[in-house]
């Protein structure tokens, strides 16, 4: 389909850059689209497998929609079920900006974890992320691209999947 378009050229002479960048916008924003839901595939498998009791885009205040809440939506609205014992989990491949969606999804939860593969973020947004409670999960191959003060503050996606199921023993 695209290739077919791309041959049509754009606008009525085949020449408009505004159509084609429109076009390509476009394209661009299916395959990020298809990427952010790939990765929250493998995580939701990987948590699966690791028998940890979640919802995936359960909701929350004001119909947010975190990634993966856990243990679940029903604890989540249990005003008897402790806040320190609810997690939240966002999936992003790569931040940007967009890490600060993540602070709005789960008002009972204090400290948000944030799952990425975007390697070396600048000191002062995870700086940010810190202090601003996001506590930010990277691979630890991808660790190695961040300062040595930064990686004092990430975790792996084995730690974080330690310390919520030691949440629930």
């Amino acid at each position: 389909m695209s290739y077919q378009r791309l041959k049509q050229g754009f606008g009525e002479h085949g020449d408009d850059v505004d159509e084609f960048i429109k076009f390509s916008l476009s394209v661009q924003n299916r395959r990020k689209s298809r990427a952010g839901h790939s990765f929250e595939n493998h995580i939701e498998e990987i948590l699966i497998r690791n028998s940890l009791n979640f919802i995936r885009g359960g909701k929350t205040e004001g119909k947010q929609t975190p990634d993966f809440l856990f243990p679940g939506q029903e604890a989540y609205y249990d005003q008897n079920f402790p806040d320190g014992r609810l997690r939240v989990l966002a999936a992003k491949t790569s931040c940007k900006e967009r890490w600060r969606q993540v602070l709005a999804e789960a008002n009972r939860v204090s400290l948000k974890h944030l799952m990425t593969l975007e390697p070396a973020i600048s000191v002062d947004q995870t700086t940010q992320m810190k202090d601003m409670g996001l506590q930010l999960i990277v691979p630890t191959v991808i660790q190695r691209t961040y300062t040595s003060s930064q990686r004092d503050y990430l975790i792996s996606f084995g730690t974080f999947i330690k310390e919520t199921k030691d949440l629930y023993r």
